[in-house]
C-alpha cells in the first residue's frame, strides 16, 4: 500500500477559463449590489411593516459581509488574469479579507 503524496488530480486552470470566472464574479457583485438596493429600498419605505424592516436591518449585515466576500474574489481573479499564482492571489485575498475583519 502507498502512504505516499498523490499528485492533484485536478488540470490547471486554462487562461479562458480564468477570465470565464472573473466574468462571473463581477456579475456577482452586480447581484448582490442589487439585493443591497432592494434592501435600501425596503427600509426607506414608509408602508412597509416593522416586521419587514427589521429582515432589511438583518439583511443588510448579510449583504455587507456578502459585498467583502466578492471583492476579495474579485481581487483573486484580476490578480490571476494578470498572470500571478494561485498562491499570491491567494495571499493578496486573504490580507484584504482581514483588513475587511479588523474594520468591523
Amino acid at each position: 500500500m502507498g502512504y505516499g503524496y498523490k499528485k492533484n488530480q485536478s488540470a490547471p486552470l486554462t487562461e479562458d477559463e480564468i477570465k470565464e470566472r472573473c466574468k462571473e464574479i463581477q456579475e456577482e457583485l452586480l447581484e448582490v449590489l442589487e439585493w443591497k438596493k432592494e434592501c435600501d429600498a425596503n427600509l426607506d419605505d414608509i408602508k412597509a411593516s416593522p416586521q419587514k424592516k427589521g429582515a432589511a436591518k438583518r439583511a443588510l449585515k448579510k449583504v455587507a459581509r456578502r459585498i467583502d466576500t466578492v471583492k476579495g474574489q474579485i481581487i483573486y481573479w484580476k490578480l490571476r488574469v494578470n498572470g500571478e499564482s494561485h498562491f499570491k492571489a491567494n495571499m493578496e485575498m486573504n490580507e484584504y479579507w482581514a483588513s475587511c475583519n479588523e474594520k468591523n
